[in-house]
Order: structure tokens, then sequence, then C-alpha cells
């Protein structure tokens, strides 16, 4: 099982994706309660349609990666995206051109990483990405502690195992808790001048479109947004035949702009 120490008491759990050695590697980061396999073979899927090389993996707290046993700040997605992803980053594929393809948690932490303007990094493809707490944002967190509460969630033990109690609790109770409602990371979208593809459901039960106008208008690079319609928060699972396109067409522009001498932008159809 291939793993990289992260700390003296962290393993991180990943997998790589074969494709061209001369394209990006597409970096995927799961949702706040996802994993590797909740991916649903997604990764594998977009990095056969492009070509790309893929590096998918389970952050510390979930999967196989090891457990987390500290209370969450409201400064935990800025961990993960400044401490944790800079490592496995610079361990397992150094130096190398990547695109970032975050869902929910994981597209959050990737527009915070992103606002480094870290030089091998092309994109980002953001997928129902939080930059702000909304109400439907907690009320959907709170039905979903309603449903673990009454044992309904129990299909989670069979990606996070014995952590499954924990990992839940740290995203559920974080959310909910009074002092996060002040979270935001619109104030360091200005910061992104890679451009983003921003997608989201169009009944996604943890956000409004407010989220995606966010990313919109205080981004400083190209921004394409597309709200995807028959969607609830997991669009590239929901709507694949519509989502695949889009990234495929956002990839294939980036990739064209890296690789052109003028540095000229060319926009996707």
């Amino acid at each position: 099982m291939p793993l990289v120490n992260i700390s003296d008491t962290e393993e991180i759990y990943y997998q790589l994706i074969d494709g061209d050695k001369s394209k990006p590697y597409l970096v995927f980061l799961h949702e706040g309660l996802g994993c590797i396999d909740m991916w649903k073979g997604f990764p594998d899927d977009l990095c056969l349609k492009t070509g790309c090389r893929g590096l998918v993996y389970d952050r510390a707290g979930y999967g196989k990666s090891s457990a987390i046993n500290t209370n969450r700040s409201i400064n935990y997605l800025h961990e993960y995206a400044l401490k944790e992803l800079p490592l496995i980053i610079d361990q397992i594929i150094p130096n190398t051109p990547f695109i970032i393809v975050g869902h929910s948690d994981g597209a959050s932490i990737g527009l915070i990483y992103s606002a480094k303007q870290s030089e091998p990094l092309l994109g980002v493809i953001s997928i129902a990405a939080h930059v702000m707490v909304e109400n439907e944002t907690c009320q959907g967190i709170a039905l979903a502690n309603e449903a673990w509460q009454a044992n309904k969630l129990n299909g989670l033990y069979k990606y996070h195992g014995d952590k499954t109690p924990q990992t839940f609790n740290s995203w559920a109770v974080t959310w909910l808790k009074p002092w996060f409602k002040y979270w935001s990371i619109e104030y360091l979208l200005p910061s992104i001048d890679v451009p983003i593809l921003a997608l989201q459901g169009e009944n996604d039960q943890y956000a409004t479109n407010a989220q995606l106008n966010a990313i919109d208008t205080l981004s400083t690079g190209d921004v394409y947004i597309h709200l995807v319609k028959d969607s609830a928060h997991s669009p590239h699972l929901d709507a694949k035949h519509e989502v695949i396109p889009l990234m495929l067409n956002f990839i294939t522009m980036l990739v064209k702009q890296a690789s052109s001498s003028s540095g000229r932008v060319e926009h996707p159809q």
C-alpha cells in the first residue's frame, strides 16, 4: 500500500494514475467525508479522457491515512492546504506542473492553496467549493448530522473504518459550531491568478450559487463558472456526461497555455 510520511505521526495513503508524461498531473482533493474510493472511479475516467497522469490521496483523518485525534480549528482547511498538500506535492510529484481537481472541502483547499501563486500550478477545477458559510450550508450539515445520529450513514465505515466516528464528527461538529459561521476565504480569492473552472450542482444541498458568484467576481485570473442542472452536491457523479467535457476543454486550454511560448490564453468553447 503506497504511503508517504508527512510527519512523525502521519502517513498519507495515495494512488498514482498513469498517463502522458508530457502532460500535467491532475491532483484530486476529496470532499469533507471523502477518500480515494468515494471518488467512485472519477479520477481514472478524467485521466483517461485527458491523457493526464493523476495523484489521488486520502487526507490525514480519512480513508487509509492516519487518524487525527485533535479538535479542528477554524483554520483546518488552511492547514490541509498550506501544510499537508505542499508536503505531498514535494514528496510525490516535485517540480511537476499540475492542475488541482477538488470537490467540496477539497475544492476549498485547492482555492486556498492556489492563492499561494505556486508556479507549477496551472489551474484549479473547483467542484462545489465553499468560500463562505451560508444558512443552507448549516442546514444541510445539520440534516447529515441527524442522519448520522440515527445510524443512517453507517456506510461510511466501509471507507474510513474505525476512524469513522471521528471523521464524521470532526467535520459536522466543526461546521456547526457557532464560531464557524464566520469562516470565509473570500478575502484570498483576489490573490488567485491561475484559471479556475468552478462547477456547482443546481440542487446543491449545502450551498447556493452565491459561492460561484464570489469565485467569479473576486478571483483575479480567468474564471469559468457552470451551474450543473439536475445535480446536487456531487455534479461530477450526478452529471458525469456533462462535467467531463467541460473539464476536458479546460484542461486542454491549460496544456496549450503552458506550452505556448507567447503565453496566449485560448478560451475553451
